[in-house]
């Protein structure tokens, strides 16, 4: 019986000592960064046992390229700010992680960085002569 136990614990430790290893790198190792640009068209907070922010933006001017993203929670100033700029033209830096957890987010594009920037589809030169 005591063979049993032991090995039992050692299976315990090692599920364990995996699984936190795992989420670690998950975590901490981006797979991609990079930086994207649109009009933001969404933020909102969402999910039944765990909230999390959820964006997209609107690469196109017709819509038809969508950019979805996620928000970590602990990062209240960039979703205050999305919150701000929401229909505005934004350029927004993000990460791209691996794989997400449904307590992270529904994407595995996370916002590190949001500036409000003119829009290219309706920038108006005054200097022009018509």
């Amino acid at each position: 019986m005591n063979i049993i136990k032991k090995i039992f614990i050692y299976f315990v430790l090692f599920f364990a000592l995996g699984s936190i290893a795992y989420i670690s790198f998950v975590y901490y190792v981006p797979y991609s960064e990079g930086v994207r640009s649109g009009e933001l068209i969404k933020i909102s907070n969402k999910g039944y046992l765990v909230k999390t922010w959820e964006g997209e933006l609107s690469q196109g001017i017709s819509g038809a390229q969508i950019f979805s993203f996620s928000v970590e929670g602990k990062n209240q100033e960039i979703i205050n700010q999305l919150k701000e700029y929401q229909g505005s033209y934004v350029k927004v830096d993000y990460i791209e992680r691996y794989r997400t957890f449904f307590w992270w987010g529904d994407t595995r594009y996370f916002i590190t960085k949001v500036e409000k920037e003119n829009s290219p589809h309706f920038n108006i030169n005054s200097n022009e002569n018509n």
